[in-house]
This record gives structure tokens, C-alpha cells and sequence, in this order.
């Protein structure tokens, strides 16, 4: 079982879709487990403040480090794994990576939000710097999702068929079900032909060609 852990002012953002469809069933089965640490719960601060103004000047606020590394802490509990920490200057995130990642047992994404967490978390975990594309998001909350969801494709029994990965086998980006003649708006779309046709052979050929 591969355990991801989120460190988020935010869970309720993103726990619905975790829990929801195949990574819910991958969670009923045993197959991944989804963990969350809000740093307000690991902060001296009465009021739960976690956020100070940048050193140099500038707009927003900055998330501080203690709650962040206390988090983490308390996520891995001295063992090992994997810390990644969002970052649009990061490397970007492949299917390669997924594939890698998902022979991991323990992964920690640090999901910041506001203008960012002090860096220095960054640089004390020796957490990888991600990116999830060439585009800013509000928070970190999104692109945690995002990987949880394309590592745990690849985990053993989490999908239905293990054909069904995408990368694993010829499909194209067209899919098509009934009705064979839909009609819309007084216009008709049929189904391509070959799909009817039961000749496998060229079936494979008509997605690949689509495919490609």
C-alpha cells in the first residue's frame, strides 16, 4: 500500500475527489491510503496563525516554516519517502514520474497557498521542486490531486482492468457508444463504420491511425 500524505490549510478542497470513484475504492481496498495535516494544528500560536509578512517587501503573506516542517514531521514519523513541493519553476510532471513515484510507500506533498511557504522547507527536507504545468495556481491543493491520482493508475488493482491504462494500450481519443446514430439539433453523428464492423484487425488500425 502506498500511503499519501498532504500538508494543507485546505483538505476540504480536495477530499471529496479523493474519496470519490476509483481512488475511493482504491481507499476501501487497501490499495493507497490518503492522509492529511493542516499546519495549523502544528503551531505555538494561540490564535493558529501560520502565515507572517515577507522579509523584502511584497504583496500576500508567507506561510512559515515551524508548522510546515512539524507537519511533515509527524506525516512520516522518522521513516523515509518522498517530499514534493510545488513549485512552477519545478520539474515537470510526466507519466514517467508517476510510474516511478508509485513504487514509493510513503509520498508528502507540502500544498502551499497565499504567496507561497518560506523556502527554507523547501531546502531542510531536500523536497523536490514540481511542477504540474507552465501556469500559476492558487494553491497546491490542485496539483497534489492531480499526481495522486496519475500515481495511483499505476498501482496494481486500483483500476478496473489493467489494460485500462491508458498509456498501456491502443486506444484513441475517440470513444463511442450507443445510440449508433445520434441525432442532435435535427443532425445526425454516426459511428464510424469500422467500429461495427467486428473486424478486430482493422478496428486496431482505425485507433492507432486516430491515435497517431
Amino acid at each position: 500500500m502506498i500511503h499519501f500524505h498532504i500538508v494543507t490549510l485546505f483538505p476540504e478542497s480536495i477530499e471529496p475527489y479523493l474519496s470519490a470513484s476509483i481512488l475511493g475504492r482504491a481507499q476501501e481496498k487497501k490499495l493507497i491510503k490518503v492522509s492529511f495535516y493542516n499546519p495549523r494544528d502544528y503551531t505555538d500560536d494561540k490564535w493558529q496563525r501560520v502565515d507572517r509578512k515577507p522579509y523584502g517587501g511584497g504583496p500576500g503573506m508567507v506561510l512559515s516554516a515551524e508548522p510546515f516542517l512539524r507537519a511533515v514531521s509527524a506525516a512520516l514519523k522518522g521513516r523515509k519517502g518522498e517530499i514534493v513541493f510545488f513549485s512552477p519553476s519545478g520539474e515537470q510532471f510526466e507519466q514517467s514520474a508517476a510510474k516511478k513515484l508509485a513504487q514509493k510507500k510513503h509520498i508528502v506533498f507540502i500544498a502551499g497557498h497565499y504567496e507561497g511557504v518560506d523556502a527554507r522547507v523547501q531546502k531542510i527536507l531536500k523536497a523536490k521542486l514540481v511542477s504540474v504545468g507552465p501556469y500559476v495556481l492558487t494553491g497546491g491543493e490542485l496539483p497534489a490531486a492531480t499526481m495522486i491520482d496519475a500515481i495511483a493508475r499505476n498501482i496494481s488493482g486500483v483500476l478496473g482492468k489493467e489494460e485500462s491504462r491508458e498509456d498501456e494500450r491502443v486506444a484513441s481519443p475517440e470513444v463511442y457508444t450507443r445510440p449508433e446514430i445520434l441525432v442532435w439539433k435535427k443532425k445526425k453523428y454516426k459511428v464510424p463504420p469500422v467500429l461495427l464492423s467486428g473486424n478486430h484487425a482493422k478496428i486496431e488500425e482505425w485507433k492507432k491511425g486516430v491515435r497517431g
